[in-house]
């Protein structure tokens, strides 16, 4: 009983921390998923615009958005991407954003979502960037020996394109997840709180989850976690840049390249890089050497923001 009255505590002073950084950091519209965070946000928030950014006429995340936008109301739009439109939008990503990380294709959702809000004249758009960092939402997250001090030396350097995205189509990103508040008080809680089993399965975010459950549909607050790039389907860009490149060329340009490739895509990505951006900056001083491609990175940076490597 005193670890269920602990944990109630906790939920309820969590929820009205969030509740009150949405109302700060209001906004006109929202990047919106269906996915928890989002979920949260809505309720919270009551966003009267919302744009869900699908990937052809694959999307994940649409059942989970057109859901959770009934429940709540929201005023959503669908945004469709096609591959040609997202291919000859790279170039101009890679240079916006100087890196040819093999994320990218999470940005691309983010790019084309701002770009329809500024054609709507929106000034101001919400997101749910933070919660994943902050409540152990990644599933790689499972396997941190010390997620407690992984998460607090993370919060010290983390940074989200849909800033620079948003300073680029002059749009105010609005981050309620980010907030001081919000960020200072989920650090004091415990990681066995944030990733936890319910109903026999490991979730992220547990206690976010619990706080809101009585919130969202149940569908919603226990979906599994997905990427951006497969919940909008961008993901699938991946196999037709793969295609691009064959597997003796890729051999070889490995070789030719002093940088560490993932795979065929992130060796595209670099090329259209090295078109549009040029050379990997050089280490300065009080950086490091990236592992990755050899960019100069801070010491206690475990990710790299030109090439996307990672280090735990």
């Amino acid at each position: 009983m005193k670890e269920q009255a602990i944990i109630k505590e906790i939920a309820d002073t969590l929820r009205e921390k969030l509740k009150a950084a949405a109302l700060r950091q209001k906004a006109q519209g929202m990047l919106f998923s269906g996915g928890l965070d989002t979920s949260i946000l809505a309720a919270l928030s009551r966003e009267t615009k919302a744009i869900n950014v699908c990937f052809e006429d694959y999307s994940r995340d649409l059942p989970f958005a057109k859901a959770a936008a009934e429940f709540y109301k929201l005023d959503m739009r669908r945004e469709k991407i096609r591959l040609d439109d997202a291919l000859e939008a790279i170039p101009r990503l890679i240079k916006i954003l100087k890196s040819f990380d093999p994320a990218l294709p999470n940005d691309i959702a983010v790019y084309f979502g701002l770009s329809r809000f500024k054609q709507l004249g929106i000034k101001s758009v919400m997101t749910g960037d933070g919660a994943d960092e902050l409540f152990g939402g990644y599933s790689y997250m499972q396997d941190v020996e010390d997620l407690n001090l992984y998460i607090k030396r993370m919060r010290k350097k983390m940074t989200f394109n849909s800033n620079v995205l948003g300073d680029y189509f002059g749009i105010q990103i609005k981050q309620p997840f980010l907030d001081s508040e919000v960020v200072n008080f989920a650090l004091s809680i415990d990681a066995g709180l944030k990733i936890r089993e319910h109903k026999d399965k490991l979730y992220g975010k547990w206690i976010l989850r619990k706080a809101f459950e009585k919130m969202l549909p149940e569908q919603i607050t226990w979906q599994s976690k997905r990427p951006l790039e497969v919940g909008s389907g961008t993901s699938r860009m991946r196999n037709f840049i793969a295609e691009k490149i064959t597997d003796d060329e890729f051999a070889g340009k490995r070789k030719e390249y002093p940088i560490k490739f993932f795979n065929k895509e992130h060796l595209y990505f670099y090329e259209v890089y090295k078109d549009t951006v040029g050379s990997i900056p050089k280490v300065s001083s009080g950086q490091k050497e990236c592992d990755g491609c050899k960019a100069g990175i801070l010491p206690q940076a475990v990710h790299c923001k030109v090439c996307g490597w990672v280090k735990l």
